[in-house]
């Protein structure tokens, strides 16, 4: 390694180059290195695709892996209605077998209008998450959706999520939160509709180590 402690200040000359550690500078060559040995840990954070689903005329769209991620990424691109419609989810603790429809689910939405006004939406045990897309047929919409602890037996299962939406003609913005309130492992989610959606929808996982 170069030396740099005239530039940046004092640099062990043997620093401890490990997942958990902050210890020394990483010089190109030492990341070269380690990347060869696979041993740099460098991936904290990172997207990795678990599956993309194209809907086409379809009521339902199912993931049933989820690999053994601690926290989701779902992204929504040019998702359509074939009526006026609104998009709910449910999770499954048997693998997509089953999805879970009791009164355990409840969720907080800020939605903020091009018109200047806003309003919040909740809903206190309901059966699903609701309103993770809600409107008019015919208009593309878009958004994503962080998903946490729903392989965690020892935790309830919560949605953060932030999409564009139409109603009677006025085009909004909509963040918010939600709870599955039961403790349990839940591998695999349930998107919906009640009438048919189109679009594309990607599950990745959140890489820990």
């Amino acid at each position: 390694m170069v030396d740099k402690s005239n530039e940046y200040g004092y640099v062990p000359s043997s620093p401890t180059q490990a997942r958990g550690s902050n210890t020394g500078i990483f010089e190109v060559n030492d990341v070269t290195d380690l990347l060869n040995a696979q041993q740099w840990s460098g991936d904290f954070g990172t997207l990795e695709l678990i599956e993309t689903q194209t809907v086409s005329s379809s009521s339902t769209a199912d993931f049933t892996t989820l690999g053994s991620y601690n926290v989701h990424l779902f992204t929504f691109n040019d998702i359509q209605f074939t009526n006026t419609d609104t998009m709910r989810a449910r999770v499954s603790n048997d693998s997509g077998s089953t999805f879970e429809s009791t009164s355990n689910y409840d969720s907080a939405i800020q939605e903020n209008k091009v018109d200047g006004t806003a309003n919040e939406i909740t809903r206190l045990n309901y059966d699903a998450f609701d309103r993770i897309f809600q409107s008019q047929s015919s208009v593309s919409y878009n958004g994503y959706m962080y998903a946490y602890n729903l392989l965690d037996s020892s935790k309830y299962s919560f949605l953060t999520h932030q999409q564009n939406c139409v109603g009677g003609g006025i085009f909004s913005f909509r963040f918010g939160s939600q709870v599955y309130k039961v403790a349990e492992a839940n591998d695999a989610i349930r998107f919906y509709v009640v009438n048919n959606m189109s679009g594309t929808i990607s599950l990745y996982g959140i890489a820990e180590s």
